[in-house]
């Protein structure tokens, strides 16, 4: 897939991704009744780590409903936390996780979470793929979160070739026009869970399977 050609394929994904399930955080960060929130997205990304997103949306609500903002949130303790957001994965370390985030945040960035990308790698428990979201969902500010379809998906275009998703992110940097950014982490997540899957994808259900070059695909159906 060259970089012409996306010009082609991202109204085409669109499409095709119109009729599939978004993940949760898409779809809080899109609901016109709910504004922008990066404190929200960032607790959010901290729960998802090995948690499937539906369990991550339930948890992330039941937590928001009763602590809103940093101010609130940091007033719980770890015990309280726990309950709340169990089944995640690694839950009570996540709660601790949590409470540490609103203490440097109330401490250093005046209960703001900001949205400078080397800012919120300091933070703990952040990284690029977490700190990424946040810029795009949080602040609707430029930045590509690379999760395991992303990259995925990207190298087996042939758009790429990379061997993590660090370096992934990098070399869309490089290569991704700006104006995709924003977008194709939820348009990809959507997509390989969908259709793109990690083994044996539906290509035969595949808007954009002529640009493809199906690196690393052995079996599909």
């Amino acid at each position: 897939m060259t970089v012409s050609e996306l010009h082609t394929v991202f109204p085409l994904l669109r499409k095709q991704v119109n009729g599939l399930a978004l993940p949760w955080l898409e779809n809080l960060v899109h609901n016109t009744l709910t504004r922008r929130d990066p404190f929200k997205v960032l607790i959010s990304c901290i729960l998802s780590l090995r948690t499937q997103d539906k369990t991550t949306g339930e948890a992330s609500e039941r937590l928001f409903k009763i602590a809103p903002d940093i101010q609130t949130m940091s007033m719980l303790s770890v015990k309280k936390i726990e309950p709340i957001i169990y089944p995640v994965g690694f839950y009570r370390n996540k709660a601790r996780t949590i409470l540490d985030l609103c203490t440097v945040l109330i401490a250093d960035y005046n209960a703001k979470v900001p949205d400078d990308l080397d800012e919120l790698l300091k933070l703990k428990g952040v990284g690029r793929k977490t700190a990424n979201l946040v810029r795009t969902l949080g602040y609707k500010k430029p930045g590509i979160c690379v999760d395991t379809h992303v990259h995925r998906i990207t190298n087996r275009w042939g758009f790429v070739d990379t061997k993590n998703p660090d370096k992934t992110e990098f070399a869309l940097r490089e290569k991704l026009p700006q104006k995709f950014w924003l977008e194709i982490n939820g348009l990809l997540v959507a997509f390989g869970q969908g259709i793109c899957k990690p083994i044996s994808p539906w290509c035969s259900r595949c808007s954009i399977e002529d640009f493809c070059d199906k690196v690393g695909v052995t079996k599909f159906r």
